[in-house]
């Protein structure tokens, strides 16, 4: 049976072409959605034809066929923008799945014509940098393909990953977050697929796996550059053909979306033989690279009153107020742990300021403390006060926006006072350029009054 009768039977419309000179005037002829490619034609490279087709009407989406065990060619296809491959020779499943998932891509993709809200799932801050990261989660919710979120340790991978569930259709199904370097090699097979009851000493109960658990909604693999290279085998071939099968069990469809995490070089793993190349290209049709908090200044002092103001409600011991300082030392800090540093030293400085209203440099842990210390105190030290209300739970609570506006303003009523009319000083004190305070005192309508 020919390809093109298969796809007929499916109820899709099919042309043929065999050669490169046929595929690029069939391609031409009419807008396709998916395009199958083989990359060993009678007359050249089909390889040759990819940029060209994916250029025509309609913008198809790119299937590579190539041959047995070479994937060369579709590590280049992929550079290009080629949708999926399938390997010669084939399952009419095999064949079948990538067409599906295009096909349900597309139609995703059209849907999507207006700009909806983005459910933060608990993402703060307003940088440049965390605004393109959030650009490129609203373009993953929209569709069902695998995302590879990557970056440093603490920078909140698992909080994008669940904003990307949370945007999708697949909100209502269950987020199974599971951390690969937790799972051992032993253990792997029963946790990812399940077991029967009876299959091994201790199975006294049927169980379903991490992937089952994960029907209709979304399973997150968070490290999974840890993933012992038997399981990362049989995890592709479970993304291939969308089917698991529990240990002593029989083969079962599942409907899961897959999103992974790493803060590893997967490309070196594969370099190393530590990761497969064929995993990683299955998991990366979708990338997002998270900024490091130290490229991310502006999203410090957000993050820090939005977190103190959270672990205040949680430890009952209200909203405090933060002094000049302590959120000058926060914003000189490097932060090479990320937001999770920075939250784990904001939890330290709520229990060592206990009763205290208002936090300074003393309640945080000492190597902290040793920054402000070793620069001095280049900050008056009024403290920044909430904000009326904020301490009361019954009244009204102030937006974050507003919040924010209010503490940057008090800063810049200090730093008038403390500068004494020099721009000069004023400029060092705050540590930005004189065109940018220039900007912010007129924003709150403050002046130096002199020049000198």
């Amino acid at each position: 049976m020919f390809l093109s009768d298969i796809l007929d039977g499916q109820g899709h419309t099919a042309g043929v072409a065999s050669s490169v000179d046929e595929g690029r005037k069939l391609a031409l002829s009419t807008p396709w959605d998916v395009i199958l490619l083989d990359l060993d034609l009678p007359d050249g490279n089909g390889l040759a034809l990819l940029p060209e087709l994916l250029k025509t009407a309609g913008r198809p989406e790119v299937i590579i066929i190539t041959g047995t065990g070479d994937i060369r060619g579709a590590k280049i296809a992929f550079k290009y923008g080629a949708w999926d491959y399938i390997q010669k020779p084939f399952t009419i499943d095999e064949v079948s799945l990538p067409i599906l998932r295009a096909l349900e891509y597309r139609k995703e993709k059209k849907a999507a014509k207006e700009p909806v809200s983005l459910n933060r799932s608990g993402i703060v801050g307003n940088s440049y940098a965390i605004q393109c990261s959030l650009d490129e989660v609203a373009k993953a919710s929209v569709t069902t393909a695998s995302v590879l979120i990557t970056g440093e340790t603490g920078t909140g991978k698992e909080l994008f990953a669940r904003a990307i569930h949370n945007n999708s259709k697949r909100a209502a199904g269950s987020f199974v977050a599971v951390d690969c370097g937790a799972i051992t090699e032993s253990l792997a097979e029963a946790s990812f697929f399940g077991f029967e009851k009876g299959t091994f000493t201790g199975a006294e109960t049927r169980r379903d796996g991490l992937i089952r658990q994960a029907e209709g909604g979304t399973l997150f693999l968070d490290e999974i550059g840890d993933l012992a290279i038997s399981i990362q085998k049989a995890l592709l071939r479970v993304l291939q053909e969308k089917k698991v099968r529990p240990i002593g069990g029989t083969e079962r469809a599942v409907d899961f979306r897959l999103v992974a995490a790493t803060n590893r070089d997967l490309g070196q793993l594969v370099k190393e033989n530590r990761f497969r190349e064929d995993l990683l290209y299955r998991i990366r049709a979708i990338e997002i690279k998270l900024p490091p908090l130290r490229l991310r200044e502006k999203d410090i002092q957000e993050i820090a009153v939005h977190k103190i103001h959270q672990l205040g409600k949680n430890y009952g011991t209200g909203v405090k107020g933060v002094s000049l300082e302590f959120m000058k030392i926060l914003s000189t800090c490097e932060w090479p742990g990320n937001v999770r540093e920075l939250i784990n030293v904001l939890e330290a400085a709520l229990a060592s300021a206990g009763t205290d209203p208002t936090l300074h440099p003393k309640h945080l842990p000492p190597e902290y403390r040793a920054l402000f210390l070793d620069n001095g105190p280049q900050l008056p030290t009024t403290a920044f006060d909430p904000g009326p209300g904020l301490d009361d739970c019954s009244g009204d609570l102030p937006t974050l926006t507003d919040f924010r506006a209010d503490l940057e303003r008090q800063y810049f009523e200090v730093l008038v006072r403390r500068a004494q009319g020099s721009r000069e000083k004023a400029c060092s004190l705050a540590g930005i350029s004189q065109a940018r305070l220039y900007d912010l005192l007129k924003k709150y309508q403050l002046s130096l009054f002199k020049t000198s």
